[in-house]
């Protein structure tokens, strides 16, 4: 007979070792993601690894530095930081779940008591109380171990999101310092072709006073200096926005710009042989929003869980003890204890319990279909920042051609209009060419420099340096 009452109480304790809703399985990519890269680019090296800090591929002392304050103090960095720490403290709160409750109380108070027609007055007294009480909850289908499960994921994927943040931070710092260089180089390209037009205008005007030149060349040539002069503060403008946007990503007021990336006049080029960039596998490894998706898909499947185990009761074991005393009624001491089980449980309304199963259900459901999105999003943009760095380089190729050839034509027609054998316009026109050439080339030069940018970007690297402080996050994983 005791062993058959010992079974009833440890059936249901073994039972709590089984946790409710589905287990979860980590969702691997397909097999067809795993490959190189289809897009074909110069100077890539499909088989090394991307280093961690990519933007040290550059060689520039000023980028590593800039790079090095805005994981520091960027702003949205200290947010996604803040958020972390929140997501940690959830964790700790769903653990607190598996731990009793206590609650301790105490009271004293002090009264009159009358009766009617009493021969004497009314009796003041004091009186003390004090109780606890102690409730635990046997976690039998697992609604506490999945609530914790799922608060871990959550945690994992706030810290994936803090790791996607500093790949931003990262990449855009770098774009902002090549944008500035950049747009200081066109504006040195931009006065180098305003002092060429201010030659040429000074030449038709020394040929006009001695008569061998027309008004309207000299009015032609002005018009060309002119236009020239016209470029320069787009290119001033570009600069200073670049300069402000890298102020606010190193966390500091638009005042505040290093004086290494003012001086900084030509957009530095990786000093590698060849870009090393991987391949899919190594890409979907290393991209914090694929992480953050795939732990977002767990603490989902997690919550299933929660919702499946409040279709079963839950019972709770508890126990209280009070203390009451009272000054004037002699005896009155009395102590009050109880011990035993609670069952609570939604039968037979179910309905509640049923519709908040199916939302769980249908959230897992959606967060797979944002991880499988963020697999194909990510091929995606490593394929296209790749095409785009491609079809740049090769137009970069021929506008520096282009330039070079421009170049020679202007001597040439500027040679033989000082000889008299051709005419201003012969050479204004081959100015405007070389002019041109020369524009094309800068902006050339710049959307290369922003690609590979996005090209580093899309490929996920820069958060591993940033997480040293950070690397025993969550260490209690194997809690379930």
């Amino acid at each position: 007979m005791r062993k058959s009452r010992l079974s009833l109480i440890l059936l249901p304790l073994l039972a709590s070792a089984c946790a409710a809703g589905p287990a979860y399985a980590p969702r691997r990519p397909p097999a067809a993601s795993a490959g190189p890269f289809i897009t074909t680019v110069d100077g890539i090296d499909r088989a090394g690894d991307l280093p961690d800090d990519w933007w040290r591929l550059y060689r520039d002392p000023a980028l590593d530095s800039l790079i090095e304050q805005a994981l520091a103090a960027n702003t949205d960095l200290r947010v996604a930081s803040a958020n972390l720490a929140r997501a940690r403290a959830i964790i700790r709160e769903a653990r607190a779940g598996r731990l009793p409750s206590t609650e301790v109380s105490g009271g004293v108070s002090y009264g009159d008591s009358a009766q009617v027609d009493a021969p004497v007055g009314n009796d003041a007294q004091w009186s003390q109380n004090a109780g606890v009480a102690l409730s635990w909850e046997a976690d039998l289908f697992g609604r506490i171990g999945r609530a914790v499960e799922a608060a871990r994921a959550d945690a994992e994927a706030v810290e994936a999101a803090r790791d996607a943040v500093r790949v931003t931070v990262a990449a855009e710092t770098t774009r902002a310092y090549l944008d500035a260089c950049a747009a200081a180089y066109a504006l040195s390209v931009a006065r180098q072709s305003l002092q060429t037009s201010t030659e040429s205008r000074r030449v038709v005007t020394e040929q006009a006073r001695a008569g061998s030149a027309s008004r309207l060349d000299v009015e032609r040539a002005a018009a060309a200096e002119a236009t020239a002069r016209a470029a320069l503060p787009a290119f001033e403008g570009q600069r200073q926005v670049a300069l402000f946007e890298l102020a606010a990503l190193l966390g500091t007021t638009p005042g505040n710009v290093p004086e290494t990336a003012r001086r900084c006049a030509v957009p530095p080029e990786p000093t590698a042989a060849a870009i090393p960039i991987g391949d899919g596998a190594a890409l979907l490894r290393r991209r914090p929003d694929l992480r953050q998706a795939e732990r977002q898909l767990a603490a989902d499947t997690a919550r299933i869980g929660v919702a499946t185990a409040d279709l079963y009761p839950v019972i709770s074991l508890g126990g209280s003890g009070t203390f009451f005393r009272n000054d004037v009624v002699r005896g009155s001491d009395s102590f009050s204890f109880s011990l035993g089980p609670l069952l609570s449980w939604r039968f037979p309304n179910m309905s509640v319990a049923r519709a908040r199963l199916r939302q769980a259900e249908a959230q897992g459901a959606a967060s797979l279909a944002a991880f499988d999105g963020k697999v194909i999003t990510a091929l995606k943009e490593v394929e296209q920042a790749l095409a785009i760095v491609a079809t740049e380089q090769r137009r970069l190729a021929a506008l520096r051609e282009a330039q070079d050839r421009s170049e020679r034509a202007y001597e040439l027609a500027d040679r033989r209009y000082r000889a008299g054998s051709i005419g201003l316009l012969d050479v204004l026109v081959a100015q405007s060419d070389l002019l041109a050439a020369r524009a094309s080339h800068a902006a050339s030069l710049r959307r290369l420099s922003l690609a590979r940018v996005d090209l580093f970007k899309a490929l996920g690297g820069g958060w591993q340096q940033a997480r040293s402080t950070d690397s025993a996050l969550l260490s209690e994983r194997s809690v379930k």
